[in-house]
């Protein structure tokens, strides 16, 4: 029963670690109803094991759920050279100035009253697909519309002086810090910062 008032605070400790002891059956039992996790072992580090193997299956189960809602922060520069397609989709060579750009990342230029260009669907480095590109890349991203908005074409809508930035929330904020605190480096977070003010977040 104690171990159940944790439900409404952290799943995660909403466990009993049972050392070495005899689990009764109406134990097991009421555990289940109230949804209360029970560890059994007789050697206190497959104990220990098993709950921190738990501990990471809801973590990355948390992951999956708010890896749409979480937006990486990133600064790209575009490279005029490189501009492959200029809409629907628009395929265009970016220098990754600051942050990192992943794949699902909603793109706007603030310089251009914040128009959305629309969701980056895939990057490439060195002709190699890959999910997403840190500061210093150079790579190929392709930016695919926002469905039921027009195409934002690159030399009417944005050109090379413009910088693109992601397009973040209060919402992908707490997700970035609450799920992917570890996967966002120093810089990363400065630039966060840099980002929030820019889009007036409070």
């Amino acid at each position: 029963m104690k171990a159940s008032i944790m439900l409404e605070h952290d799943v995660v400790y909403a466990t009993i670690l049972a050392f070495d002891v005899k689990i009764e059956r109406d134990a097991q039992e009421l555990a289940d109803t109230l949804g209360v996790k029970i560890f059994l072992a007789d050697i206190i580090y497959h104990l220990f094991d098993r709950f921190t193997e738990y501990k990471e299956q809801l973590k990355q189960r948390k992951r999956d759920e708010f890896k749409h809602i979480a937006v990486f922060p990133c600064k790209l520069k575009v490279l005029p050279q490189f501009i492959f397609k200029s809409r629907d989709p628009i395929v265009m060579g970016v220098m990754v100035e600051a942050g990192i750009v992943k794949e699902g990342t909603p793109i706007v230029v603030p310089s251009k009253e914040f128009v959305d260009l629309g969701l980056v669907t895939s990057i490439e480095c060195n002709h190699k697909q890959v999910e997403q590109a840190r500061k210093g890349q150079e790579v190929c991203i392709k930016i695919e519309p926002i469905p039921g908005e027009a195409p934002k074409m690159y030399g009417r809508h944005f050109d090379e002086k413009d910088m693109l930035v992601s397009k973040i929330s209060r919402q992908s904020i707490d997700a970035c810090k609450d799920y992917f605190r570890d996967d966002l480096m120093k810089s990363d977070w400065t630039l966060m910062v840099e980002l929030k003010k820019l889009f007036q977040i409070l």
